[in-house]
């Protein structure tokens, strides 16, 4: 700790990202990226955008990303001026944390969820008090309704949820927008292409609603950091106040060209889901027939845990044979291990090495 730091700095637990280590013949089973490329038609709009010299990246991008956010009002059918675009979705709820949520009463957020979200709290200084999730590990709708006290400073939750994969319904979801008229309610939506429904649908409807959106997952493009946020007006325009007070250009040329192509190749997207949800649904199915409880998941990945075996144990176990998963070191799921869903030969693999595992400690 350097006595050069700041007061906040030395206050600060930050978010640990995934492992990202080097190893020959990886599985890589832990990040939750998507197992297949991106949309053909983004790797093209991004040779365009290069040009035969590349003397386009001298100038800087379009600060307001309008073509990117015209698209993205297009494919979700509401007008642009209700769309706010950041450098991944981490961006996105960052600028949300100083624009919506910083008053002085507590947020709302499940004790459960991305870990994130305590990070700004601290980076930012924002009050919060988290919400159990019920024994199921899902999040209870009642648990975020008005009480006798004060309107809470804002709720935030994702959905599905993460490291869980439980899904909301969208009726869920309004329950708890229309329920908290005095706070605005973010619902971050990193996962929802496999298998929620969006709560865009309800923005035209409740001005304290924000929807967060990226396209690390669905789209196959985390390696260019797009993000997103859907709401009202009043909402966005705080947003990019902060932006513009921040970085005024969070998305490069590259970026924002390929956005506008993914978000329109809805085959590739769609296709890309599809394999992966069939995936999904096939490697529950085998990890259930060798012992693990598994919950019901909505993303792009499982999280699952064995009676029998310890979690931090078969973790251990798979990084031997060149898998990783992702184990959390955090009361009430310290069993279970969070499972990004692969190709179907990856996911084989993790079956197979898995069955040799149980079969050896048997």
């Amino acid at each position: 700790m350097s006595p050069y730091w700041s007061a906040v700095v030395r206050g600060l637990t930050p978010y640990v990202p995934g492992e990202q280590p080097k190893i020959a013949r990886l599985i890589k089973l832990n990040t939750n990226e998507n197992p297949y490329p991106p949309s053909p038609r983004a790797l093209a709009a991004i040779q365009a955008e290069l040009g035969e010299d590349g003397a386009r990246l001298r100038l800087y991008p379009d600060p307001n990303g309008e073509r990117l956010k015209a698209a993205i009002a297009d494919h979700h059918g509401v007008a642009a001026d209700h769309v706010f675009l950041g450098n991944g979705s981490d961006e996105v709820l960052a600028h949300v944390f100083v624009a919506l949520l910083k008053h002085e009463t507590p947020i709302l957020f499940p004790d459960i969820t991305y870990s994130f979200y305590p990070v700004y709290c601290g980076l930012y200084s924002v009050d919060f008090r988290t919400v159990p999730l019920n024994d199921d590990l899902a999040i209870d709708p009642d648990d975020y309704l008005p009480a006798d006290a004060p309107p809470p400073g804002g709720i935030l939750f994702p959905n599905p949820n993460a490291p869980t994969g439980c899904l909301l319904p969208l009726t869920a979801v309004e329950r708890i927008v229309a329920g908290n008229p005095a706070s605005v309610v973010v619902v971050d939506e990193a996962y929802v292409d496999f298998g929620g429904q969006s709560a865009i649908s309800l923005v035209d409807r409740y001005p304290n609603l924000l929807v967060v959106q990226t396209f690390s997952k669905s789209r196959a493009l985390a390696g260019l950091r797009i993000g997103f946020a859907v709401g009202q007006p009043a909402l966005i325009e705080a947003l990019e106040r902060v932006k513009n007070s921040f970085n005024s250009y969070p998305l490069d040329r590259l970026a924002l060209a390929a956005g506008v192509a993914a978000i329109e190749d809805h085959d590739h997207f769609e296709s890309s889901c599809a394999a992966i949800v069939a995936s999904r649904s096939e490697i529950t199915e085998q990890l259930e027939k060798l012992g693990f409880d598994v919950l019901p998941s909505a993303a792009n990945f499982i999280f699952a845990r064995h009676p029998a075996h310890d979690a931090a144990w078969l973790s251990a176990q798979l990084r031997e044979r060149a898998i990783l998963v992702r184990h959390f070191k955090q009361a009430r799921i310290e069993q279970f291990l969070r499972i990004s869903i692969g190709t179907g030969a990856e996911c084989s693999a993790l079956v197979a090495a898995l069955a040799d595992i149980l079969g050896a400690a048997a």
